[in-house]
């Protein structure tokens, strides 16, 4: 059989900086070693948190998860560099001062609460440090896109008094900025690092022991199964297997690092080019952050921040993510026809039956979870539950291969069973207790050696993966303390307000292009945070309904990692594709085009969201509103799908493609007859190509196809 598990080509470079190098092993050297240990600790602490087996005050947890970041950036990017000893001494010295922040938050923790407000000088100098140093490390982890933009914010802090009205405010003096941003919960330790410390920082760690235990693979033969043998398989196995993995992961960038390494190689040996495999793949692990239950972790912000329940921001995602990822597929498929690329045979592909046979326990945390939270659980702790499941699961397997009969294994999976429910009554201790145990049997046999390591292991790049996500959280609590100090969200929301008084698309527009630019190398939930203080409030005040309105600035802060000049998930496939990540990015833009459709559909048509079918919910029904809007948006990605990679069947003119897009255009606009109009030339598109295609195979010309 054909081993397609490692399909990375030993000869493609490999960019050591920025997000990879928070992805590559790091070396057996004294300063590798002891980045593992902190990155360790780090996760430990975290955890510790988050069960309740530490109980810190919140501003301390945010001081030391921020402090742990920066102690760990800078090293971490020197081990990878080819400077000197100097440049590496230098990085252990910044990362000296963000412990030191973090020591000064919690030495002075209670003092610091009593002069809020009226600080020491020396509580300025140390916020300047602490703001000097997370914007480092925002800068050599993520490039200067978002730290400049930061920066603009905080300049408008400090002098936008002498802009003029209405972009104006009042004013404040340096000591009252640097106060606001470095202290309290406002700027760096504001709720973008609170959710950081959290949430995320859970979601990664579980989706990194759920890697390591195999789902990696478990998803790649599952989709290999699937559709492996189809036309162009090979892409439409990148957007099936980086779409489950986004179910788990809470960062597209680290799905394309991840996944991208089998399913790019895989999609090149197979005929795709190397910049159109890399933006299937970028495409497909942003819209994994989409793609419920786990949605990068939004799921969960959108539905504090909104004040509803979960499962409705689900409802709300669900309809708009399955057509994304439709329309990728479609898009592939178009490409593959186009250029007449096929898959592979049937011997050469793994069995999903047998796949799911020999690793079915991983889905059940991953069931867990999704239980956990529709049953009204908090996110936190429904994310140390699954995490903890997990770790019974990987050590709990080890200790199973080593039972002498069937019958004795599944005594011990029930009784493991038992004590995992035993959690909901008596608490964390159970789970504890039953750790250690399976730590200490583990720990007598060389198979269990091994999966302590790969737990080890697991909990270093957990802490490692979260390090972008943290930097930037840290660095856009700053945007979201400006915001506070001076109203400018509320400035900017007007200015939008009255643009969509004379046009709701104009205003749609704007909005759109706020979230491309302010998206632009920032994680998915900084990236949401700040799009949706900023535009939210604003398309809500024109009439889009409150979930809607999120949605739609969620989705394009998603697509921002696929939009240039930036484009952080494309930059992150280049050095697996070996290609340009411009070149990959304007390829991720063709397969990705319908997302940028549907957003737009949501807000004329709410029913596509499952909320408020509106007047014509009125007049036919819920459930056939529902159906019309998501046919007529079925219809319209179609089109569109065919218009840029111009194919249907048979090759498109460039007249086709205009006539296919102007049809999909109709299909959006939602105006009086604009929808009969999409309608009507959809059926003589369709009939003009079922034609064309009977010419073509009539003449059976080679290679028309």
């Amino acid at each position: 059989m054909h081993d397609t598990t490692n399909l990375q080509d030993p000869a493609a470079p490999v960019e050591l900086h920025g997000h990879a190098a928070t992805t590559q092993a790091l070396p057996k050297t004294w300063d590798g070693r002891l980045l593992f240990a902190i990155a360790l600790a780090f996760s430990v602490f975290q955890i510790a948190t988050a069960a309740h087996l530490v109980d810190l005050p919140s501003q301390m947890v945010r001081a030391i998860h921020v402090g742990f970041v920066t102690v760990l950036v800078f090293p971490l990017l020197a081990v990878f560099s080819k400077r000197g000893g100097f440049a590496k001494a230098a990085s252990w010295g910044i990362a000296l001062l963000g412990a030191a922040v973090a020591f000064y938050q919690c030495f002075e923790y209670t003092e610091l609460l009593i002069r809020a407000g009226d600080p020491l000088p020396r509580d300025v100098a140390v916020g300047v440090v602490a703001l000097g140093v997370v914007f480092a490390a925002a800068w050599a982890l993520m490039g200067p896109a978002l730290p400049i933009i930061t920066g603009l914010f905080l300049a408008y802090s400090l002098f936008g008094e002498y802009l003029p009205p209405p972009l104006d405010h009042r004013g404040y003096d340096f000591t009252q900025v640097i106060d606001h941003m470095a202290y309290g919960t406002e700027g760096i330790y504001g709720i973008p690092t609170f959710v950081s410390s959290t949430y995320i920082f859970l979601f990664i760690l579980f989706g990194a022991f759920l890697e390591r235990a195999g789902m990696i693979k478990l998803f790649n033969d599952v989709s290999l199964s699937f559709v492996g043998d189809k036309r162009g398989g090979a892409a439409k196995v990148a957007i099936i297997s980086s779409g489950l993995m986004g179910t788990i992961s809470g960062s597209g960038v680290a799905n394309v690092v991840t996944t991208g390494q089998f399913t790019i190689p895989l999609m090149k040996k197979f005929g795709y080019r190397a910049a159109f495999a890399g933006g299937v793949e970028a495409t497909a692990s942003m819209g994994g952050q989409i793609m419920p239950p786990v949605m990068g972790a939004v799921a969960f912000i959108m539905a504090e921040t909104l004040g509803v329940e979960y499962h409705e921001i689900v409802k709300a995602a669900i309809i708009p993510a399955i057509l994304y990822f439709a329309s990728a597929f479609w898009t592939v498929h178009l490409e593959a026809g186009k250029h007449g690329l096929l898959g592979l045979s049937k011997e050469e592909l793994p069995s999903a039956k047998a796949a799911i046979i020999e690793q079915w326990y991983l889905i059940l945390p991953l069931a867990a979870l999704v239980w956990l939270l529709f049953s009204g659980y908090t996110p936190l702790f429904a994310g140390t539950v699954g995490l903890a499941f997990t770790t019974l699961l990987i050590l709990g397997s080890s200790v199973a291969l080593g039972l002498p009969s069937t019958v004795i294994r599944v005594i011990f999976w029930v009784g493991l069973g038992l004590v995992a429910a035993a959690f909901f009554q008596f608490g964390i201790g159970v789970v504890l207790a039953a750790l250690a145990g399976l730590i200490a049997v583990n720990a007598f046999s060389r198979g269990g050696r091994e999966t302590l390591v790969t737990c080890r292991d697991a909990l270093a790049e957990g802490a490692r993966t979260a390090l972008p996500v943290a930097t930037a959280c840290a660095l856009v609590g700053i945007i979201i303390g400006t915001m506070t100090l001076t109203g400018a969200a509320n400035t900017f929301g007007q200015f939008i307000v009255s643009v969509g008084d004379k046009s709701l698309f104009l205003s749609l527009l704007l909005t759109m292009v706020t979230c491309l630019v302010l998206g632009m190398g920032i994680p998915t939930i900084p990236n949401y945070i700040i799009t949706s203080s900023i535009a939210g409030p604003a398309l809500l005040e024109l009439g889009v309904p409150l979930i809607v309105s999120h949605m739609f600035v969620f989705y394009f802060g998603i697509l921002a990692d696929l939009t240039p000049p930036v484009a952080l998930a494309c930059f992150a496939a280049a050095p697996i594709a070996r290609e340009s990540g411009l070149k990959i990015a304007i390829q991720a833009i063709k397969v990705a085009a319908a997302g940028f459709v549907i957003p737009f559909m949501g807000v004329y048509s709410p029913a596509l969201m499952l909320q408020d079918g509106g007047a014509m919910a009125a007049v036919v029904g819920y459930p056939a509103a529902v159906a019309y809007v998501v046919v007529k948006t079925g219809l319209a990605i179609g089109l569109w799908g065919a218009a840029v990679i111009g194919f249907l069947a048979v090759r498109l003119s460039v007249a086709e493609r205009l006539v296919a897009a102007a049809t999909a255009f109709m299909l959006l606009a939602a105006l009086p007859l604009t929808d009969e109009i999409g309608f009507a030339l959809s059926l003589i598109f369709a009939v003009w190509i079922w034609r064309r295609g009977r010419q073509v195979a009539t003449r059976s010309v080679p290679g028309a196809a």
